[in-house]
C-alpha cells in the first residue's frame, strides 16, 4: 500500500470508530446501528491482498472488541474468519462491483453474526444470549447493506486501490 492509501485508510477507520462508538449510539438504536468497521473489512477484502488485509482484518475487530465489544476477541475472529473466506473467492468475482459490495456486506454480516452466536454458545454460560442476538440481526443486515450501498456512490470507488 502507498502512504497515500495507508493514511486515508487510517483517517476512514478513525472516523468510523469516532461515528460507531460515541455518535451514533446517542442518536440511534442500537439494533439499528451499523457496523462500519465490517464494511472497511469487506471493501479490504475485494481490494487488498492477503498479506495487508488479513492483519487489518483482525485489527479492524479487535477495534470493535475494544470500542464497542462485549468479549475481546469475538469480533476480531470473526473478522478475520470473514476475510478469508471473501478474500479466498474475490479472485474469482468482479471485485469492483458495487452489487458484489452490498451483497458481501451482507454476507459479512450473517456471517459474523453466526460466528459470533457459535462463539458464545460454546464459550460463555450466558442464558437468553441468542434471543437477543436474534431480534436485531434482520434491522443490522438491513442497515449494513443501506450503507454498503452509500460507500459504492463515493468517487473512486470503481478503481481498484491496490494489484494483489
Amino acid at each position: 500500500m502507498t502512504r497515500r492509501a495507508i493514511l486515508l485508510l487510517s483517517v476512514v477507520v478513525l472516523a468510523a470508530i469516532v461515528l460507531q462508538a460515541a455518535l451514533l449510539p446517542v442518536f440511534i438504536r442500537p439494533s439499528f446501528k451499523p457496523d462500519l468497521l465490517l464494511v472497511i473489512m469487506v471493501y479490504m477484502a475485494l481490494r487488498s491482498s492477503f498479506q495487508v488485509g488479513a492483519p487489518l482484518a483482525w485489527f479492524l475487530g479487535m477495534l470493535n472488541d475494544v470500542f464497542s465489544g462485549l468479549y475481546l476477541g469475538l469480533n476480531a475472529a470473526g473478522f478475520l474468519a470473514v476475510f478469508l473466506v471473501i478474500r479466498s473467492i474475490s479472485d474469482r468475482l468482479y471485485a469492483e462491483s458495487a452489487i458484489l459490495f452490498v451483497l458481501a456486506v451482507a454476507g459479512a454480516t450473517l456471517a459474523n453474526f453466526v460466528l459470533n452466536l457459535l462463539l458464545l454458545v460454546l464459550f460463555t454460560a450466558t442464558p437468553g444470549i441468542a434471543y437477543s442476538m436474534f431480534s436485531e440481526i434482520v434491522p443490522r443486515l438491513l442497515v449494513n447493506a443501506f450503507i454498503a450501498s452509500l460507500v459504492t456512490l463515493f468517487p473512486g470507488f470503481e478503481r481498484q486501490l491496490e494489484v494483489p
